[in-house]
C-alpha cells in the first residue's frame, strides 16, 4: 500500500497538469447552451488508453444539441480479486462561468495555480473527483496492485442538467452493468477537512402554484377576487400544517426535518391600481424520506381548500379562487446507504488511519447521482474534501485535497472486501 501512496505522490505535478487540461475544454451542458461534453471525453480517453486498463466501454448517446451529437460515458475497469465492482462516478459537464466580471482570479477556462489551487470553472465540480480517481487507479496500474475489488471508474455527461444522457441512460438502458453485490464512491460533496460521509438524501420538490382571482380596479376590490390575499394567508397555513404534519425528525440529516419554502412569486398585475387575477407562489421542498412527495402535494391542495372557502366567489358559473398546480421537478428519495454497509465501514476506516478523524455519517437535503445506485440497491457514498466552490466565480480545487482524496479511493480499491 505504501508503494501505491508513493506513487500518487509522485504523480502530484502530472494530476495538476491533467486537471488543467480539463478545464480548458469548455463542457457546458447543453441544457445550459453548451456545446457538451464530447471534446472532453475524447481528450479524457487519448490520456487513458495507453496506461493499462483492462476494458475501456464508451457509451455514446445521441443527442443533437452536443458537439458530435452525441454525449460520451466512458467506463474504465481494473479487474479485481473478486467480480463484485466498486464505481466511483464523476461527471464530464459543468456548468456555466456566469459573470464573467465576478472571475477576479482568472478566466473561466484559462486555468492558473495560485497558493496550492487550481482556479477554473469545473476544477471543484468535477474535475478534482475526476483527477483523484484517475490518479488513484494509475498508481494501482503503474505499482501492478491488484484491486480486491474490480474497480470501474465512470466518467459520465449530464450530471448538471438531471443525467437523462449520463447514468440514468445507463442504469435505463445498459441494466447489465450494475448488480447489487457492487459498491460505489461519488466523489462530488463534502466538507473542507473531509470528515463528512454522505449516505442519504431528500426527496426534493418544486412545484409553482397558480392561485387564480378576479381581476378588478383597485378602487373596487369588492367587485373582484384578490389573489395577494389569498397567497399570503395561504402561506402562513403552509407553514403551520408542515408544523403539524411534517414535524418528525430525522438526525442524519442538517437540518433533520423536512422543510417547504416559497421562493419565488409572480403576478399579472402592471399597475399599481390593478388587482391582478393570478398569483404565484413557487415552492422548494425537500422531504425527509420518510415522507412521500404524493401527500405533500395532497396536503397543499387541503389547506388551499379550506383557505379558499373563506373567499369564494362565483363568476360567470365558476367558482374562484381556483388552484393550479405545476410540478417543476420531482426527485423521490431513495433508501439509504445502510450506516453499516461495507462501503461506509470501509470508508470510515480509510479516513481514521490515513488522516486520524473520526467522519460524520449523515444526508443532504440535495441530490445526487448516488441516489441511481441506491435505487438499485446499491450501497453508495457521497464523499470528498472541497470548500463547496462549485458554481461560483473563481471556482478551485486544492491540489493537497486531489492528492490526499486520491490515497483514500486507492485505500478502497485495494481493501474494499472482495
Amino acid at each position: 500500500m505504501l508503494n501505491v501512496f508513493n506513487r500518487i505522490e509522485f504523480l502530484k505535478s502530472y494530476a495538476v497538469e491533467l486537471l488543467m487540461d480539463l478545464i480548458k475544454i469548455p463542457a457546458v451542458n447543453p441544457e445550459y447552451g453548451g456545446d457538451g461534453e464530447y471534446e472532453k471525453a475524447l481528450y479524457l480517453y487519448n490520456v487513458i488508453k495507453g496506461w493499462g486498463f483492462d476494458d475501456i466501454k464508451i457509451i455514446n448517446v445521441p443527442d443533437n444539441r452536443a458537439r458530435g451529437g452525441l454525449r460520451p460515458n466512458i467506463l474504465a475497469y481494473i479487474r479485481g480479486s473478486s467480480e463484485k465492482k466498486f464505481w466511483i462516478l464523476t461527471h464530464l459537464d459543468v456548468v456555466p462561468p456566469g459573470d464573467l466580471s465576478a472571475w477576479t482570479i482568472t478566466k473561466p477556462f484559462e486555468p492558473v495555480v495560485e497558493n496550492g489551487r487550481v482556479y477554473g470553472r469545473g476544477a471543484e465540480d468535477n474535475g478534482q473527483g475526476i483527477v483523484s480517481s484517475l490518479i488513484a487507479a494509475k498508481a494501482l496500474l503503474d505499482e501492478g496492485v491488484k484491486p480486491s475489488r474490480t474497480v470501474v471508474l465512470a466518467f459520465v455527461s449530464d450530471e448538471e442538467a438531471g443525467s437523462r444522457y449520463g447514468i440514468g441512460y445507463l442504469v435505463d438502458k445498459h441494466r447489465d452493468l450494475f448488480e447489487v453485490d457492487d459498491v460505489a464512491l461519488v466523489p462530488d460533496y463534502g466538507v473542507s477537512d473531509g470528515s463528512f460521509i454522505e449516505v442519504a438524501e431528500k426527496s426534493i420538490l418544486w412545484v409553482k402554484l397558480k392561485i387564480k382571482g378576479l381581476q378588478v380596479h383597485a378602487s373596487t376590490p369588492h367587485k373582484g377576487l384578490n389573489p395577494h390575499k389569498v397567497a399570503s394567508e395561504f402561506i402562513v397555513a403552509v407553514e403551520e400544517m408542515l408544523k403539524e404534519r411534517y414535524s418528525f425528525r430525522n438526525d442524519l440529516f442538517d437540518p433533520p426535518i423536512t422543510t417547504c419554502e416559497p421562493t419565488m412569486v409572480k403576478n399579472t398585475s402592471s399597475s399599481p391600481n390593478i388587482i391582478p387575477g393570478e398569483h404565484e407562489i413557487v415552492y422548494d421542498c425537500r422531504l425527509l424520506p420518510e415522507h412521500g412527495i404524493d401527500m405533500l402535494l395532497e396536503d397543499l391542495k387541503k389547506v388551499f381548500d379550506r383557505i379558499a372557502s373563506k373567499y369564494e366567489k362565483v363568476f360567470e358559473g365558476s367558482r374562484y379562487p381556483q388552484l393550479g398546480i405545476e410540478v417543476i421537478e420531482r426527485s423521490d428519495s431513495p433508501p439509504p446507504t445502510p450506516v453499516d454497509s461495507v462501503i461506509v465501514r470501509t470508508l470510515v476506516k480509510a479516513l481514521e488511519e490515513l488522516r486520524d478523524i473520526k467522519p460524520r455519517v449523515g444526508g443532504i437535503g440535495g441530490g445526487t447521482v448516488a441516489a441511481f445506485f441506491r435505487r438499485l440497491g446499491i450501497p453508495a457514498v457521497v464523499w470528498s474534501t472541497i470548500d463547496d466552490v462549485a458554481h461560483m466565480p473563481n471556482e478551485y480545487a486544492k491540489i493537497d485535497n486531489i492528492v490526499n482524496d486520491a490515497k483514500v479511493m486507492a485505500y478502497l480499491m485495494m481493501n474494499l472486501p472482495p
